[in-house]
C-alpha cells in the first residue's frame, strides 16, 4: 500500500464503516482491514490519518486500530513470519514519540500504550534512544508534553512490579535509573515548587497534580525490585515531599463528586502505597521516616469521610497500617490496649459498615459486586483492607483483638434483634467481623485453611446463620442471605459435615431467589461443597447423599439461568457442570430435557459469545452428559449427534471463532464413542477440516489434531477407499505443524495416527518424503521436544512396518543413514523420552531393531548392537533425563500475543491414553528377554559373546534379571 491520498481516503471510509452498528456493514469493513494489515505502509497510513485527518472520530478510531495492530503483530514469534516489515518498524519508532506528545489526550493514551507494547519487545536493545528522547522532553516546560512522557514511562516501567528477578532485568533497570532517576527527581522538586507558585490557579493545579500522581507511580515501579542507590541517597527529598503532600489540603482540588476520586485522593493513595512498599521491603532505611508517616496516615484515616471517592485512599492507608503492624520491630507502636481499642473503634469498625453505595451495587451492579466480594478483586475496598488489618493485628495481639471485637459483635447482634427490618446492617457487619477475625489463612480452592481458635464457628453458624437461611421467604433480607451463604462457603472446612448436609437443601432453595447475588452465591456454594474431598480422596458429599435432591437441584439450577440478569451466569453453569460430575448416572433420567436446554442455550450464546467462563462450563456440561449417558448406553451417541449437529453446523458456518475449538473437542468425544465405521455425517465434514484457514489459528490446532486422530482411529479404511485424494491434504497439515517449534508435537500425534491406522499401501508413496521432511527439520532446528517426538515416531514405525523396513527406508535416503541415526540420535538421546506409553513404544521398537534386523548382526552396523542394548537397559533402569539446553525456552502456545482464541482444554472431553502396543506386549523387559532368546536360537553363540565383550557389568546384571523373569536362557 502506497502512502497516497487515495489509500488514505479508502482507509478513512473503511474505518468509518467499522463504527457502524449494522453488522452487515461493519463485518465486511473489519474483514477488509484484516486482509490489508499485512501490507507494507499500512501502519504508517494509520499514523498519517491520526495526525492529519480533519475528523476527530477518525483520528480516535485510527489510534485504537493502530494500537490493536501493534498488539497483534509487533512481537516476532520464532518459526512464524515477521508480520511487520523492517522499514515500517524503523519508521514507526522514529515517529511515534513526537506524534504521541503532540496529540490530544485521548489519542495520546492509545499511542502511549502502543509505545509500551513496542518497548516491551524492543527496549533497550533495539530502541536505545527511546529514553534519551523522552528525558529531553522534560526540559520543554510544557506539561501536556511532560505528562505524555510520564504516562508512557509509567506504562513501560510498571512491568518491573511483577517481573521475576534476572540479570537482564537488573541491567535494564540500571540503564533506566542512570538515565531517568535524576531528571525524575528534579522534575518532582520543580513540580512541587510550581504547585506553591500556582496554589490559587485551579486549572494549573490539575495539570501539576496529574504529573505528581504519575511521578509517584514511577517511584513505586523503579523502587519495587530493590532499593536503588540513587533513591537511598535522595530519600530525604522524596520522603519529606511525600509527607508534605499527604498532609496537604487545597480547597481548589476538592471535588463535589461523591463517587469519583479526585486528583488529591489519587495522589495520597499512591503515596500510601509507596510508604507501605518502603515499610515492608526497606524498613531499616525507612525507619527514621516511619513514625511521621504512621501519624499522618492515622490522621488521614480518622478525618476522611465515608464517601465512595475516598475508598481507594482509605483502603491503601489501612493497607499501610496492616503492613506495618505485621513487622516484629514495629510491634511496640501497637502494643498499648488503648491504641488497639482506638484502631478497632475508629478505623476497623467504621470501614466494615455496609454503606448505601454497597447496597446500590448489590442491587443494581451485582456482577461487579460479586467480582469484588467473591473473587477477591476487592483489593481496593474498605472492607477488604479492614479485614487485612484485623489479620495483621491478630498476628501479635490475637487475644486482645478478639476480646475487643467480641464485644462489638455481641452489641451489633443485640441491635439487630431489637428491630431486624431496620437494623439488618448491624448483623451484616457482625458477620463480616466474625469472618475477618476467624480467618487466618485462605485459598480460593479450599476456603479457610487456618482459623482463629478463639472463635466458635459452628456455634455462630447454628445460632446466627442457619435461621436466616431457614426463613420462609428466600427474598427477604437478601444481603443477610448472601452473607450466610458466603459464611458456609468460606468455613466449609471448619463446619462439621452434618451441618453442611443440612445446608444443601437450603442452598438449593436459594437458587430461586430473585436477587442475582443470592442465587449466584447459592450456586457457587453448592459447587464448592461438591468439590470438597473426604477420606480416600473421594468427594466428601456422595452421590447417594444427594439422591433425594437430584430433581430439585437440576430443576432449580436450570431455572436460575432464566432469572433476569443470570442468562449467562458462569457460577450457575459451573454448578451444573459440578453437579453432573458428582451425580454421574443419577442424572441419566433427566438427560433428554437437560441436553435440550443446553443446546438451546448454546445456540443463543453462539450469536454473540461474551462470557468465556460460562461458555467453557457449558461445553464441559455437554461433554459430561455425553460421557455419563454413553457409558451406560453406548448407542445413545446417535441421539446426542442429532441434538447437537444442527447447532455445530451453524457455529462452523458462521465461523464463531471462540466456539470452534470446543466444537471439535465435543465431536472428537462423540466420534471416539462409535465402535464401527465412521458415520456419513462425519465423512462429509472431513475435507473441510483440512482447509488451511482453519489451521492458521493456534487455538484450533490441538482439538483439530485430536479430531483427525479420531477419524483415523475409527475410519482409516473408509478414508483410504473413499477419500484417498485427501491423504496429501492430511500430510500437508503434518508438514505445516512439523515446521513450527510450538506445534511440532501435534504434527507427530497426527503422523503417528496415520502410520498406526492407515492401510500401508495407502501411504506407501509418501513414506520417503515424510522421512526427508523430518530430517530437514532436524538439520534446521534440533530441539529436545522434537527429538523426543521423533524417537517415538521411528520406533512406532518400526513396530508397524518392521525393523528391516526402517533400516531400508533410512538407507534409501542416504547410504549408512541408519547407522548415523542409531549412533547420533537413538543411543545418546533415548533417555530423554518421557511418558509410560512413549517409553514402551521405544522399548518395543528398539527390541525389534536388536532382534529382527539382520543387518544389525552382520554388517558395519554390528558395532552398534551392544551400545543400543545398553541404551535400552538404561531406558528401563536409569532416571529420565529431563535436562533442556539453556537456549531452548519455548514460547508457550498460550503466550503468543494478539487476539487469537487460545485453546482451552475441556477436562470432561479428555481423551483416554492410547497404547498402540498394548495388545502385543505387556511387559517390555520380558519381551526383550524373549526376543533375545529367539534371536540366540537363530544364531547360537553370537548373542552371549557380544554381551560378554562389551556390555557393562551393571547392565548385564539387569539383563540376567529379565531373562530369569521370562524363564529363558541365551544359547
Amino acid at each position: 500500500m502506497e502512502l497516497s491520498d487515495a489509500n488514505l481516503q479508502t482507509l478513512t471510509e473503511y474505518l468509518k464503516k467499522t463504527l457502524d452498528p449494522d453488522p452487515a456493514i461493519r463485518r465486511p469493513a473489519e474483514k477488509f482491514l484484516e486482509s490489508v494489515e499485512g501490507s507494507q505502509n499500512y501502519p504508517l497510513l494509520l499514523l498519517t490519518l491520526l495526525e492529519k485527518s480533519q475528523e476527530n472520530v477518525i483520528k480516535v478510531c485510527a489510534s485504537v486500530t493502530f494500537k490493536n495492530y501493534i498488539k497483534r503483530n509487533w512481537r516476532i514469534v520464532e518459526d512464524e513470519p515477521n508480520k511487520i516489515c523492517e522499514a515500517d518498524r524503523i519508521a514507526i519508532k522514529a515517529n511515534i514519540v513526537p506524534l504521541m506528545l503532540s496529540s490530544p489526550e485521548q489519542i495520546q493514551k492509545q499511542l502511549s500504550d502502543a509505545i509500551s507494547i513496542i518497548g516491551r519487545e524492543d527496549f533497550p536493545q533495539k530502541w536505545p534512544d527511546l529514553l534519551t528522547e523522552m528525558v529531553n522532553r522534560f526540559q520543554s516546560g510544557d506539561f501536556h508534553v511532560i505528562n505524555g512522557v510520564l504516562r508512557t514511562a509509567h506504562s513501560l516501567f510498571k512491568r518491573y512490579r511483577h517481573e521475576f528477578k534476572s540479570n537482564e532485568l537488573w541491567t535494564e533497570i540500571k540503564l533506566v535509573l542512570d538515565a531517568f532517576a535524576l531528571p525524575l527527581t528534579n522534575l518532582f522538586k520543580a513540580t512541587i515548587e510550581l504547585c506553591s507558585t500556582h496554589a490559587n490557579d485551579a486549572s494549573a493545579l490539575k495539570v501539576l497534580f496529574s504529573s505528581l500522581i504519575l511521578i509517584a507511580k514511577l517511584f513505586y515501579s523503579l523502587n519495587f525490585q530493590d532499593l536503588p542507590e540513587f533513591f537511598e541517597d535522595n530519600m530525604e527529598t522524596w520522603m519529606t515531599n511525600f509527607h508534605t503532600l499527604l498532609t496537604l489540603d487545597n480547597k481548589l482540588l476538592q471535588t463535589d463528586d461523591e463517587e469519583e476520586a479526585g486528583l488529591l485522593e489519587l495522589l495520597k493513595s499512591q503515596i500510601c502505597d509507596n510508604a507501605a512498599l518502603y515499610a515492608q521491603k526497606y524498613d531499616e532505611e525507612f525507619q527514621p521516616y516511619l513514625p511521621r508517616f504512621v501519624t499522618a496516615i492515622w490522621n488521614l484515616l480518622v478525618t476522611t469521610g465515608q464517601e465512595v471517592k475516598y475508598d481507594l485512599l482509605v483502603s491503601n492507608a489501612i493497607q499501610f497500617l496492616a503492613s506495618v503492624c505485621e513487622r516484629p520491630h514495629y510491634k511496640h507502636l501497637f502494643e498499648d490496649q488503648n491504641t488497639l481499642t482506638s484502631i478497632c473503634e475508629k478505623v476497623i469498625v467504621p470501614n466494615m459498615e455496609f454503606r448505601a453505595a454497597d447496597e446500590e451495587a448489590f442491587e443494581d451492579n451485582s456482577e461487579e459486586y460479586i467480582r469484588r466480594d467473591l473473587e477477591g478483586s476487592d483489593i481496593d475496598t474498605r472492607r477488604r483492607a479492614a479485614c487485612d488489618l484485623v489479620r495483621g493485628l491478630c498476628k501479635f495481639f490475637e487475644g486482645p483483638v478478639t476480646g475487643i471485637f467480641s464485644g462489638y459483635v455481641n452489641s451489633m447482634l443485640q441491635e439487630y434483634a431489637k428491630n431486624p427490618s431496620v437494623n439488618w446492617k448491624h448483623k451484616d457487619a457482625a458477620i463480616y467481623l466474625v469472618t475477618s477475625l476467624a480467618s487466618k489463612a485462605q485459598t480460593q480452592k479450599h476456603g479457610i485453611t487456618q482459623a482463629n481458635e478463639l472463635v466458635n464457628l459452628t456455634e455462630f453458624f447454628v445460632n446466627h446463620i442457619q435461621p436466616d437461611l431457614k426463613s420462609a421467604s428466600v427474598n427477604e433480607f437478601p444481603v443477610l442471605k448472601a452473607d450466610g451463604i458466603k459464611y458456609i462457603m468460606i468455613f466449609r472446612n471448619q463446619v462439621p459435615k452434618e451441618q453442611l448436609l443440612v445446608s444443601i437443601p437450603l442452598l438449593i432453595n436459594h437458587l430461586q431467589a430473585e436477587s442475582i447475588v443470592v442465587h449466584t452465591y447459592a450456586a457457587h456454594a453448592l459447587e464448592r461443597l461438591f468439590t470438597m474431598r473426604g477420606t480416600n480422596n473421594t468427594t466428601l458429599i456422595t452421590a447417594a447423599e444427594m439422591a433425594p435432591f437430584v430433581e430439585v437441584l437440576l430443576t432449580n439450577l436450570f431455572k436460575a439461568l432464566t432469572l433476569p440478569g443470570s442468562s449467562e451466569n458462569e457460577y450457575i453453569m459451573k454448578a451444573i457442570m459440578r453437579s453432573f460430575s458428582l451425580l454421574q448416572e443419577s442424572i441419566i433420567p433427566y438427560i433428554p430435557s437437560v441436553i435440550t436446554q443446553l443446546t438451546q442455550k448454546l445456540l443463543a450464546v453462539s450469536k454473540n459469545p461474551s462470557k468465556p467462563h460460562f461458555n467453557h462450563y457449558m461445553f464441559e456440561s455437554i461433554c459430561l452428559s455425553i460421557r455419563i449417558t454413553c457409558k451406560a448406553n453406548p448407542d445413545a451417541v446417535g441421539s446426542f449427534e442429532e441434538a447437537l449437529f444442527m447447532v455445530f453446523t451453524e457455529i462452523l458456518q458462521n465461523d464463531v471463532q471462540e466456539f470452534i475449538p470446543y466444537v471439535f473437542q465435543v465431536m472428537s468425544l462423540l466420534l471416539e464413542m462409535h465402535k464401527n465405521e465412521i458415520p456419513r455425517s462425519y465423512m462429509a465434514l472431513f475435507p473441510h477440516l483440512l482447509q488451511p484457514v482453519l489451521w492458521e489459528r493456534t487455538g484450533n490446532i490441538p482439538p483439530l489434531v485430536r479430531l483427525l486422530q479420531a477419524y483415523l482411529e475409527r475410519g482409516a479404511n473408509t478414508i483410504a477407499s473413499a477419500a484417498a485424494d485427501k491423504i496429501p491434504g492430511l500430510l500437508g497439515v503434518f508438514q505445516k505443524l512439523i515446521a513450527s517449534k510450538a506445534n511440532d508435537h501435534q504434527g507427530f500425534y497426527l503422523l503417528n495416527s496415520i502410520i498406526e491406522h492407515m492401510p500401508p499401501e495407502s501411504v506407501d508413496q509418501y513414506r520417503k518424503q515424510i522421512f526427508i521432511l523430518l530430517f530437514q527439520r532436524l538439520q534446521n532446528s534440533k530441539t529436545t521436544k522434537f527429538i523426543k517426538s521423533f524417537l517415538v515416531f521411528i520406533n512406532l514405525y518400526c513396530i508397524k512396518y518392521g525393523a528391516l523396513a526402517l533400516q531400508e527406508i533410512f538407507d534409501s535416503i542416504q547410504p549408512k543413514m541408519f547407522g548415523m541415526v542409531l549412533e547420533k540420535i537413538i543411543i545418546p538421546e533415548i533417555q530423554k523420552v518421557s511418558g509410560q506409553v512413549e517409553k514402551k513404544i521405544c522399548a518395543v521398537g528398539i527390541t525389534k531393531i536388536l532382534t529382527e534386523c539382520p543387518p544389525m548382526m552382520d554388517t558395519e552396523y554390528t558395532k552398534l548392537w551392544t551400545p543400543l542394548l545398553q541404551a535400552l537397559i538404561g531406558l528401563f533402569e536409569l532416571p529420565e533425563d529431563d535436562t533442556i539446553p539453556d537456549e531452548e525456552h519455548f514460547i508457550d502456545i498460550e503466550d503468543t500475543p494478539g487476539y487469537q482464541t487460545a485453546f482451552s482444554q475441556l477436562a470432561f472431553a479428555g481423551k483416554k491414553e492410547h497404547d498402540p502396543v498394548g495388545q502385543m506386549v505387556n511387559n517390555p523387559r520380558i519381551h526383550l528377554a524373549q526376543s533375545l532368546h529367539k534371536l540366540s536360537t537363530a544364531c547360537p553363540g553370537r548373542v552371549p559373546s557380544m554381551l560378554s565383550t562389551s556390555l557393562n557389568a551393571e547392565a548385564l546384571q539387569y539383563l540376567q534379571g529379565y531373562l530369569q523373569a521370562a524363564s529363558v536362557t541365551l544359547l
